[in-house]
């Protein structure tokens, strides 16, 4: 009854007894006043009640059928427009509506397919535009692949290499001191153990970084699950994880957040020295919230004079803008290394704008 009430219909039945009260009255008073100030013997008090009641009740009834039928010719071309509206949020920008009138109804009925007709042109655009970026796409992912071979050379050299070479040039010493000093040997023997643990986590880290850069399907939580699982199996490393299974984002996020992740394991390994990692990944209404520690060495922020992991970090941060987040990092020499960061998600008609 309310929604009734409330239509366009009933405003309209609403306006026209309005102006039929109104007339009632102005007659009644222009009467009246002839009546008192005239006084004809046709004009008598009981002709005019006869007059204004048969007036009232005849005009309501037939304001109230015009108030209808005027009513329910604008409900009809609203109610069209509404309609065409609709199609136009679903996609469909092919759609239009048809009006004869020439009154600002059919102006705005015009408009609105010119406007459905622009929508299409703008869909056409942005297909060729993801074919146009597809393309370059390609030729930037070609560029990537080169820049992380050059990068993973660089490492090799810097850090496998130099680290065999070094066990070389130990292990040679301690064959010639094995028979002379053997105490001096064992020392030597040592060491070499120890460059060769270093070298093995060097090249697992490595190792990790030629995982595919994209998830191959897989949700986030799956990924990144898949690759501690191979961690484990490598490393003795104690990992923590909690991840949220209900997780719904971009599938560019996604991808961001996974080497992301894979590049902290991957500082971890190399620089920590530590035993276990928390890594912690949770959906807190409009953001995603992920939480990377450890308790290895640690390191100082303010002298940071790790090249590598301020390469690392400086990697993780360039990612983190891009998807409109926040990266925090809280370490000290001795008390690990821990790493904030939040991602805004995107709403319903943010996505809508992106796409």
């Amino acid at each position: 009854m309310t929604k009734w009430l409330n239509s366009i219909r009933f405003s309209y039945i609403r306006s026209h007894v309005h102006a039929v009260f109104t007339v009632t009255i102005i007659m009644l008073a222009f009467l009246l006043t002839i009546h008192v100030i005239v006084d004809p013997v046709w004009l008598t008090r009981t002709s005019i009640f006869m007059f204004i009641s048969t007036y009232f009740v005849l005009a309501l009834i037939i304001s109230a059928y015009t108030g209808y039928r005027a009513g329910g010719h604008l409900k009809m071309y609203i109610d069209g427009i509404s309609v065409l509206i609709a199609q136009f949020s679903n996609g469909n920008y092919d759609s239009t509506i048809y009006s004869k009138e020439d009154n600002e109804l059919g102006r705005l009925s015009n408009e609105l397919n010119a406007l459905g007709g622009k929508f299409q042109n703008q869909v056409q655009s942005l297909q060729r535009l993801a074919d146009e970026n597809s393309e370059f796409t390609k030729s930037a992912h070609k560029a990537a692949v080169i820049e992380e071979r050059q990068r993973l050379a660089r490492d090799l050299h810097d850090a496998v290499s130099q680290q065999l070479f070094a066990l070389t040039m130990m292990s040679e010493a301690a064959l010639k001191q094995f028979d002379h000093n053997p105490e001096l040997a064992k020392e030597q023997l040592q060491e070499v153990t120890a460059a060769a643990m270093q070298a093995q986590t060097e090249m697992r880290a490595l190792l990790l970084h030629l995982r595919p850069v994209y998830l191959s399907g897989d949700p986030l939580s799956v990924g990144i699950q898949k690759l501690i699982m191979e961690l484990k199996q490598k490393c003795q490393l104690e990992f923590r994880v909690d991840i949220d299974d209900n997780l719904v984002l971009p599938e560019a996020t996604e991808e961001h957040l996974f080497r992301i992740v894979q590049e902290a394991l991957s500082n971890i390994l190399r620089h920590a020295n530590a035993s276990m990692v928390k890594l912690t990944i949770i959906d807190r209404d409009r953001d995603i919230f992920v939480h990377i520690g450890d308790d290895g060495d640690g390191f100082s922020i303010q002298e940071n004079g790790d090249k590598k992991t301020s390469y690392g970090l400086k990697t993780m941060q360039e990612r983190v803008n891009e998807l409109g987040g926040t990266l925090n990092v809280r370490s000290s020499k001795g008390d690990g290394t821990y790493i904030d960061i939040r991602i805004p998600k995107m709403t319903v008609q943010d996505e809508t704008r992106a796409e």
